[in-house]
């Protein structure tokens, strides 16, 4: 008999490999029957909001804090839900599936108001600006600004819509006008657009213009940005040493506030949708 090195130790592999194959495969199961849905069903922070309730990150955050049940189970990130069947409850209250229509509303939000549907600290909140028929509505903002600033808003119960537009990868930029108590220096502009990082946070102006003449020197300012961080715009000023007297947001993509007057509010009409999301801001 012929006896070629390696080939003996090549079979034994092979037979090996056989054997395994062989073997009953053992399927890791998840022992919580939410996430046995199938994959078509939406997972938990789609549907509600879906249901007009949060947007998706807010209803992520109340997941992670245990304030969703399904089923009366603790609810966990990722699981998905029937709406026909299962019983979700926020807080202990259940929520119920979407029966109400597609609003989507634009605010010219006045300083004061806070972007919450609700906040015991708050003063005022947005939503008291509505009239009450859309009051009615179980709409939230998709999007804030903080209460020292004014500008506009978007409040919508189209969950879809609001995550399009507050998901960072969408890259939804947004404008403002700022007003500043000292004229911008040459040495802060090329570091603003730059970026800085800040409270283990990188932040950043995409965009920094004046309407009369150039940014250097003013104190009057246009920005953009395609993020919205937590008071971003007036954390990175402060950083270098301004402090932003007066913020407001003019537009949203390609939705501008135009004249609507401050503290007042307006209906998107559908076809107005697609303004918010334009390949380039004029």
């Amino acid at each position: 008999m012929f006896d070629f090195p390696g080939i003996g130790e090549a079979l034994r592999l092979t037979n090996a490999k056989i054997r395994r194959l062989k073997q009953p495969q053992l399927i890791m199961t998840d022992a919580n029957p939410q996430n046995e849905s199938p994959a078509n069903l939406p997972r938990l922070q789609k549907f509600m909001a879906d249901c007009g309730l949060c947007s998706r990150r807010k209803g992520e955050s109340w997941i992670q804090d245990g304030l969703v049940t399904v089923n009366g189970e603790t609810a966990k990130l990722g699981c998905r839900v029937d709406p026909n069947k299962d019983v979700v409850k926020v807080r202990g209250k259940r929520v119920q599936a979407h029966t109400q229509s597609s609003l989507t509303l634009m605010v010219n939000k006045p300083k004061g108001f806070t972007c919450s549907n609700e906040d015991e600290h708050a003063e005022r909140l947005i939503f008291e600006l509505l009239e009450r028929k859309h009051q009615a509505f179980r709409l939230f903002c998709a999007g804030r600004l903080d209460v020292e600033s004014e500008g506009l808003v978007i409040l919508t119960n189209d969950g879809s819509l609001a995550h399009r537009l507050t998901h960072p990868s969408n890259n939804v930029k947004k404008r403002y006008q700022a007003e500043l108590n000292l004229p911008l220096s040459s040495e802060h502009l090329p570091l603003l657009k730059k970026g800085t990082t800040i409270e283990e946070e990188f932040l950043r102006i995409d965009e920094v213009r004046a309407k009369n003449g150039k940014p250097v020197g003013n104190q009057r300012l246009e920005l953009t940005l395609s993020h919205g961080k937590k008071r971003e715009i007036r954390r990175i000023f402060l950083h270098f040493g301004y402090r932003v007297k007066k913020l407001r947001r003019v537009a949203i993509g390609g939705l501008f506030l135009h004249k609507l007057p401050l503290g007042q509010y307006r209906e998107i009409e559908s076809k107005e949708i697609g303004l918010l999301f334009p390949k380039e801001i004029p």
